[in-house]
């Protein structure tokens, strides 16, 4: 089904009340009355690591906060699991294939337009501030502030509109001290949009001294799929190389097993010692995400600020005995995604639509009151967040993941996902399908592709994979030919 971009009167009739309007104003003379937008993006925070999405390892009270007083999205899910990737989708609204962003070792073309870019020139002042992982310097933004790279934990050089400077401290504190200052001296006649990345909770997870032995005492539990044994997939699952049990490293777990250990054991072992230093990370994180709640409270902005928390993709905690992410299935797949608005959302409000990080440039436009380009993948949910699902709302996502041969060796693979189902086809050097029933099978280990009474199921999800396809203009990606080899003499 084509998807239809709603018109700014049926939107604010959907929403409801004169009080709403000024959401849809874009003149600048209504600059005043249009929401902040304040963007908290973690790396590999996984939503089962969130406290208000369930989760029976940690606790997150400052961002639960954003939960319980704004939304929490139970469906969304970003179209390539990888860093580099989801940042551009997430600044163009587009995938992968027209960003030009597949893969990590891309280099992004900061020429093209992106929702900074869109908003600045509406009358916005921008920022990036924090973890930018996307090769070339940011544009659209009258201010940043990034790390190089993947950027370092403790002490990191950051690189301020074209200068190198290191700074003495934490990354999360660092990150979230620049973020204030730079709300604190803006141009206090415009909005502004402010997107503060944290490096947090990457790999290898180095936490702050605050929280370095937080979990000293307690055994963290293991995921239900921690044993996984693939039986039903095909070569992917089995031949990738992000285990817990055989590929974290020293520099990962930080210290040598103790003597004698071996097998499950050794097993568990690097699972604890792995899952409480991200979690430390994440303390960290929360800590500051509250820092910057209750500057925006002091401040008197909150009620006029679009807060949202998400990660750039999900990330596997021991799930399926593996950590990182890339994969399709569900927890590298999914997004948390939770949104405070107090002008258009209802405290505590839980929405299980799907959405993906390619609809989130079209939301930030729409909430300024512009329309989204008509050559954006993506799709505004502003009407989600007022509790009403449009008629012609998407029944379907699609994902694409690219970077093999590569680290991890995660193959190739692109599929779809409905409310209840997920058809995954592996390619490149395999050819292999994986079809899941989400509602009988949500830790996705019983693969009926095969299964005859899923026949039909197959037949719809394959053809709503070939329009999705064309609808996107994904092209062949082709394998390519192998490299000749030194002529014999």
């Amino acid at each position: 089904m084509a998807e239809k971009q709603l018109t700014r009167r049926e939107m604010v009739g959907t929403l409801g009340g004169l009080a709403l309007a000024a959401v849809f104003r874009g003149s600048p003379a209504f600059a005043a009355e249009r929401p902040n937008v304040v963007f908290i993006m973690s790396d590999d925070h996984a939503s089962h690591a969130m406290s208000c999405y369930g989760s029976r390892i940690n606790k997150t009270p400052q961002i639960d906060r954003i939960a319980t007083g704004g939304m929490r999205f139970e469906n969304c899910f970003c179209c390539n699991s990888i860093c580099g990737p989801s940042r551009a989708a997430i600044l163009t609204g587009k995938h992968s294939h027209v960003n030009g962003f597949r893969t990590n070792g891309n280099r992004f073309d900061g020429s093209q337009q992106t929702v900074p870019k869109l908003l600045k020139a509406a009358g916005y002042q921008t920022a990036m501030i924090g973890k930018w992982h996307l090769a070339s310097d940011p544009t659209g933004f009258d201010h940043w502030n990034i790390l190089p790279g993947q950027g370092a934990y403790h002490n990191p050089m950051f690189i301020e509109m074209g200068e190198r400077k290191k700074h003495e401290g934490y990354v999360t504190d660092l990150i979230t001290d620049f973020a204030i200052d730079w709300i604190t001296k803006r141009d206090k006649s415009k909005p502004f949009f402010l997107m503060c990345h944290h490096k947090a909770p990457h790999r290898n997870w180095q936490p702050d001294a605050k929280h370095a032995k937080l979990y000293d005492d307690a055994d963290i539990p293991e995921p239900e799929t921690f044993n996984d044994d693939y039986k039903t997939r095909g070569t992917a699952a089995r031949t990738t190389t992000m285990t817990i049990e055989h590929h974290l490293t020293k520099g990962d777990v930080k210290a040598d097993p103790p003597p004698g250990l071996t097998g499950q054991a050794l097993k568990k072992w690097k699972y604890q010692r792995y899952i409480k230093d991200y979690l430390r990370c994440i303390a960290s994180v929360d800590d500051n995400v509250g820092r910057l709640l209750d500057f925006l409270d002091k401040a008197g902005l909150a009620d006029d600020t679009l807060v949202v928390y998400t990660s750039d993709q999900g990330f596997y905690l021991g799930d399926h005995g593996w950590f990182d992410k890339r994969f399709m299935y569900e927890e590298s797949l999914r997004m948390p995604f939770v949104v405070r608005y107090p002008r258009v959302i209802k405290p505590g409000a839980v929405n299980r639509d799907l959405v993906q990080n390619i609809d989130f440039a079209p939301l930030f436009l729409d909430a300024a009151g512009l329309p989204t380009p008509d050559d954006m993948h993506g799709r505004s949910f502003l009407p989600l967040l007022g509790g009403e699902t449009p008629k012609d709302w998407r029944s379907s996502i699609y994902y694409h993941y690219y970077e093999y041969p590569a680290v991890h060796s995660v193959k190739r693979h692109y599929g779809v996902r409905t409310l209840r189902h997920k058809l995954i086809h592996f390619y490149h050097d395999v050819d292999e399908w994986e079809l899941y029933d989400l509602e009988k099978d949500p830790h996705e280990l019983n693969n009926v592709y095969a299964d005859p009474a899923y026949a039909v199921v197959v037949k719809e999800l394959k053809a709503e994979l070939d329009r999705l396809r064309a609808q996107f203009k994904v092209p062949e990606d082709k394998v390519p030919p192998p490299k000749a080899g030194p002529k014999k003499k």
